[in-house]
C-alpha cells in the first residue's frame, strides 16, 4: 500500500475509465457547508452544488464513455446527511451515475474494505482514509496488489447486488 498525494489521487480518478466506488460513512464533514445549506434551508446552494457536480460528472464521465458506480452503505433512519444526499442524488443519476443505496443491517457479515474505496478500471483500489469525524482526508492509499484490488472489487459487487437502486431506495424508518 502507498501513500499518495490529493494531486495523484485526482489524477489517477480523472484517468480511469471506470470507477467503481464504495462509501461507509453515515456523515462526511468535508461537505460540512453544504450539510449547513441544505440544514439552514439554504436549498440554492445545494442545488448549485449538485449541479457543479453534475457538470463535472456529465463531461468527466458520461460524455467521455466512462462509468461511475457508488454504493452508499447507510445506516437507518438515516442520518440527516444521508436524507439530504438521497434528496439530492438523483440530478447525478438521471445523467447516468449508477447510484445504489445499501443499508448497513444487510452487510453485518459482508467482507467490506475498512475505509471508502474507489476500484479503478479493476486493476487499482484507492482508500480514502479520514480523520474521526471524516472532515479531513488523512490519507490516500493506492494498490495494486492484486489481492487487494480482488478483495474491494468483489466487495463492491456483493454490495452492488444487495443495494436498492436510487430511484427505488426507500429509507427504512424505526417505529417510536
Amino acid at each position: 500500500m502507498e501513500s499518495i498525494s490529493t494531486e495523484r489521487w485526482s489524477n489517477l480518478i480523472d484517468d480511469a475509465r471506470d470507477v467503481l466506488k464504495i462509501e461507509l460513512r453515515d456523515y462526511y464533514g468535508t461537505d460540512a457547508a453544504l450539510f449547513d445549506n441544505w440544514r439552514s434551508g439554504n436549498l440554492d446552494a445545494v442545488t448549485t452544488h449538485y449541479r457543479r457536480w453534475l457538470e463535472y460528472f456529465t463531461t468527466a464521465y458520461v460524455e467521455a464513455g466512462r462509468s461511475f458506480k457508488r454504493v452508499r452503505v447507510v445506516s437507518e433512519p438515516l442520518s440527516d446527511y444521508q436524507r439530504m444526499a438521497v434528496t439530492h442524488s438523483g440530478i447525478t443519476v438521471d445523467a447516468g451515475e449508477g447510484l445504489r443505496w445499501l443499508p448497513r443491517r444487510l452487510v453485518s457479515a459482508e467482507a467490506m474494505p475498512g475505509n471508502d474505496c474507489l476500484i479503478l478500471d479493476g486493476s487499482a483500489v484507492v482508500f480514502n482514509v479520514l480523520n474521526a469525524d471524516a472532515s479531513v482526508l488523512v490519507e490516500a492509499q493506492y494498490s495494486t496488489e492484486p489481492d487487494v484490488v480482488k478483495f474491494c472489487q468483489d466487495a463492491f459487487e456483493r454490495a452492488w447486488h444487495l443495494a436498492v437502486a436510487h430511484h427505488e431506495y426507500r429509507a427504512r424508518t424505526i417505529p417510536a
